[in-house]
């Protein structure tokens, strides 16, 4: 059995045991036209110039046909059955160019830290993952696809990365001193470097209610890679009041959930609860949603243990032009909890939304902050003008007898009313079915 074929079968056998596994998407291939300066494969007859100072090591699939070729100092070229290099013929590509070097990008650019470079093994539709669990956590294990190249970048060594075991050139690193020596090999430089450290546990998350990602400390760096094309800033939000939930990097339309739950919840099976009962319904299709458990600082008056330093975070993303299906489907999971919740090991839930959506011609998105305030403060001015001549006008109005008042007694009144909420039947079980559970209103 190949490379491919063990790849697939330890793939398969992660899917039946539950582990989650994360996959690097680059590579550093010939025909991959991202690796090129002109965005493409060099043509028939180009001038082909690989950085010198660099190491990498490229896979070619097929033949090609160059008129010269600039090496680095330290790398390799893989030759796939069949592939080579040719001196080029008078059939030369018509579309080739001017005839300047076509050059291979910079292979030090893909970075671990970058979450835009992994996939999730476990994808599904309707979910997603916040920023920083998009990197490999510490339980994942993590795949560098055998039929590809690839370099990686270890970022400034602040904290070493830490993960479950590293599928790389067809074998699994599952101990350290394995990996160390893969590591400092040859092989192993020309495809992971710079400063930081990258080391494996055996340990998987074996808490049924999920385990903390671990990767809060390298935070800023997993949202500096992420940011560095848009410049290092977040882009606006399209909703008023935006979020930003525990591990991502800018704010986000929709809604937030929180619940704290006991030693019988399952985070897998809540999952699945949210993807095949909800997330399956019409007028949720537009929504995406997270959930994992997060650290959080614990509240007064809440017992210690690590369910107070932990929650699940369920994440409501708004993805289409239609807004509110957020805040509709946080009301559903609290219905739901409210009838379920001890049966899923869920002990209180509350919820935070969004504002409105700017610019949808709501009086809330044709002002602007300023403007509203300006109008504050002409409404206050007026009624402060309007204390200092009421009391003139009533002396000058009682003064020329236009005007009389007298003191009268005030006729005794009830202190209290029947309220008849109260009397309704049933009000009082209705509040107290679920007396754990917190509930924040729609802003």
């Amino acid at each position: 059995m190949g490379a491919l074929g063990r790849l697939l079968l330890w793939l398969q056998l992660c899917e039946l045991t539950g582990a989650a596994y994360k996959i690097w998407v680059p590579n550093t291939d010939f025909e991959t036209a991202d690796n090129w300066s002109q965005n493409r494969t060099p043509c028939a007859g180009a001038v082909v110039e690989f950085p010198a100072d660099k190491m990498v090591s490229v896979l070619v699939r097929e033949r090609h046909s160059v008129s010269d070729m600039l090496l680095p100092l330290d790398g390799e070229l893989i030759l796939a059955p069949g592939a080579g290099f040719s001196a080029p013929h008078s059939s030369l590509d018509p579309d080739c160019g001017s005839g300047a070097p076509v050059l291979f990008l910079d292979p030090d650019r893909f970075s671990w830290h970058d979450p835009r470079l992994w996939r999730p093994g476990d994808a599904a539709r309707g979910l997603f993952s916040v920023d920083v669990e998009r990197v490999p956590c510490r339980h994942d294990d993590v795949v560098f696809p055998p039929d590809a190249a690839f370099r990686v970048g270890f970022g400034p060594g602040a904290r070493p990365l830490r993960v479950r075991s590293v599928w790389a050139l067809g074998q699994n690193f599952t101990r350290n001193e394995d990996l160390a020596a893969f590591l400092a090999s040859r092989a192993g430089r020309l495809r992971f470097h710079g400063p930081g450290a990258l080391s494996v546990g055996p340990e998987a998350c074996a808490d049924p209610s999920g385990c903390v990602c671990g990767n809060a400390e390298v935070q800023p760096w997993i949202c500096a890679a992420l940011l560095q094309p848009l410049g290092g800033h977040c882009p606006p939000a399209a909703c008023q009041d935006a979020l930003r939930p525990e591990g991502q990097c800018c704010d986000l339309c929709g809604a937030i959930v929180s619940l704290t739950h006991g030693p019988a919840f399952d985070l897998e099976q809540y999952r699945a609860r949210l993807l095949h009962d909800f997330l399956t319904l019409p007028q949720y299709k537009e929504l995406q949603v997270a959930v994992s458990k997060v650290q959080r600082p614990p509240r007064p008056h809440e017992a210690k243990g690590a369910e107070a330093d932990t929650e699940i975070q369920v994440v409501l993303l708004e993805t289409g032009p239609e807004t509110g299906g957020a805040g509709r489907l946080a009301r559903a999971l609290l219905a739901d909890i409210a009838e379920h919740g001890e049966a899923l090991g869920v002990l209180s839930a509350t919820v935070r939304e969004s504002g409105a959506p700017i610019g949808d011609g709501s009086a809330a998105g044709l002002h602007p902050p300023g403007s509203r305030a300006g109008l504050v403060g002409g409404v206050a001015a007026a009624l402060f003008l309007l204390l200092l001549v009421l009391p003139a006008v009533a002396l000058l109005l009682h003064r020329t007898g236009r005007l009389r008042w007298r003191r009268q007694e005030a006729a005794e009144t009830p202190l209290g009313f029947n309220n008849p909420v109260f009397n309704v039947a049933g009000s009082v079980e209705q509040v107290s079915g679920w007396g754990d559970l917190p509930r924040t209103p729609s802003p």
